[in-house]
């Protein structure tokens, strides 16, 4: 028997005070709502037939979808329902690095599932152990922590640099970011992400999680400014025992969402010395930009610098769901036991995935493939610009990480330019409302960029043609 959510309440209600008529009635719902049935009714069970259908009933609207529902994948290639065909140069945004239906990939998943899935961090695993060395012994870092998403890495990260703050007499630890960043989507990280229209609804009297503030990215007298505010206890706090202090700067090697802008050289550098001198931590988000879209394995790298901190997920397992936060010298030791967690993190099945991704591109030059092949889509997409000028503004990005901005008066926006590429057959995603931005697969050919790019400029041409 399904029990209606309203029916629910009210019986419910009249538990603790049943009018003596309704007593009978009061018994009865309760003993049905305290004995569910045994029987489910499975998936095999459900109708299907449009996905679209149970998407609209089923699933939360936290997306706008476009209408295609995709069944199969291969390389860099997807297939809708329908049979058709389109090259992917979005990669579950820059999170397929290998592609689709990758063979080394989905051997060392299908095998670890055979042994061993999971079990707790409560114990040792060869798989997350490997990981982490690969991860150090590629990096500036010491130690990694494991978990399931970039929102998690980087919360782990804000955790980690309130500790180091609180250990070192700070009360009011404060960490800087840049506006049009973007770090995630939990309370801590969405607050930590500048932009204020992922804020709206979600703040307390007004405020986000406290203890973020913002500066202009790439902006070095604007950080140094803050840094100084930052520095400076309010006299009625300093009174009442408090003291307030930077913990840390935090920033995108390359802001993703925020259009797919690069730090530069000056800008970070800046930054790294203004943590040295005050005892704070410089963390770089890497979720997007790190495990070879760059380039580079990681994005700091195109930078010369080097964090204390960095975070990494998307790519890492090839689209199964994992993500690191990763740290050097004093940073890698902060936490203890029960300071941080994460059931699934780093659980052997992950693990698998992730060192299937790192040994794949350890042994097919999958970063010298990354250079070639965005050096061409560069040359490629500047050519069409040239083309459409009216439309194409300034290509930038680096390795696999592209953006191309549409002109103010353009007369379409990136997510209409997206749409209408997908016509042709190109799957591209938006970065905020006038980039279009490109990320395939890492192991994406030259023809395929090619391709991508012829693509592209028919969806421009027919766009000019009617409007």
């Amino acid at each position: 028997m399904k029990l209606s959510l309203p029916f629910l309440l009210v019986s419910t209600t009249t538990a603790f005070a049943p009018a003596p008529s309704a007593s009978r009635h009061v018994a009865t719902s309760l003993s049905v709502a305290s004995n569910p049935t045994t029987q489910l009714i499975p998936p095999s069970k459900i109708d299907a037939s449009s996905v679209a259908s149970l998407f609209e009933e089923r699933v939360q609207k936290t997306y706008g979808r476009y209408p295609i529902t995709f069944v199969e994948g291969k390389g860099c290639w997807l297939v809708d329902e329908d049979g058709k065909k389109y090259l992917d140069f979005v990669s579950g945004i820059a999170t397929c690095a290998l592609g689709h239906s990758n063979p080394e990939l989905t051997e060392a998943v299908s095998t670890q599932m055979t042994k061993l899935h999971h079990v707790s961090n409560l114990y040792y695993t060869p798989q997350q152990a490997k990981l982490a060395a690969w991860l150090c012994e590629n990096s500036c870092a010491d130690k990694a922590f494991f978990c399931n998403s970039g929102a998690e890495s980087n919360e782990a990260a804000i955790k980690l640099a309130r500790r180091h703050a609180s250990n070192r007499g700070i009360t009011d630890p404060v960490i800087i970011t840049a506006e049009q960043s973007f770090h995630g989507r939990t309370l801590a990280t969405v607050t930590a992400t500048a932009q204020p229209k992922y804020h709206k609804g979600f703040t307390y009297g007004g405020e986000m999680v406290r203890g973020f503030r913002y500066t202009p990215y790439n902006d070095i007298d604007a950080l140094k400014k803050l840094v100084d505010e930052i520095n400076t206890t309010p006299e009625e706090d300093a009174k009442a025992g408090r003291k307030r202090g930077l913990a840390a700067i935090m920033l995108e090697p390359l802001q993703g969402e925020g259009g797919i802008r690069p730090g530069t050289l000056e800008y970070f550098a800046t930054a790294r010395k203004l943590c040295d001198e005050n005892g704070a931590l410089l963390i770089c988000d890497e979720v997007q930009v790190g495990m070879g879209r760059s380039g580079m394995l990681w994005g700091h790298q195109q930078l010369n610098v080097e964090p204390d901190v960095f975070t990494s997920a998307k790519a890492l397992g090839g689209g199964v769901p994992i993500g690191a936060m990763m740290a050097r010298g004093e940073a890698a030791n902060v936490f203890g036991p029960g300071d941080h967690a994460s059931t699934y993190g780093g659980n052997p099945l992950a693990c698998a995935a992730g060192l299937a991704v790192a040994e794949y591109m350890s042994e097919h030059n999958v970063l010298e493939n990354v250079q070639e092949r965005g050096n061409q889509l560069s040359a490629g997409l500047e050519d069409i610009a040239t083309r459409y000028p009216s439309v194409l503004g300034e290509v930038r990005g680096w390795g696999l990480l592209k953006g191309v901005a549409i002109k103010e008066d353009a007369g379409c926006t990136a997510a209409e330019l997206v749409g209408d590429a997908m016509k042709e057959g190109l799957l591209l995603v938006a970065a905020g409302p006038s980039v279009v931005r490109f990320v395939p697969p890492l192991i994406v050919n030259e023809d395929e960029i090619a391709d991508a790019l012829v693509r592209f400029e028919k969806a421009i041409e027919k766009r000019v043609k009617s409007s």
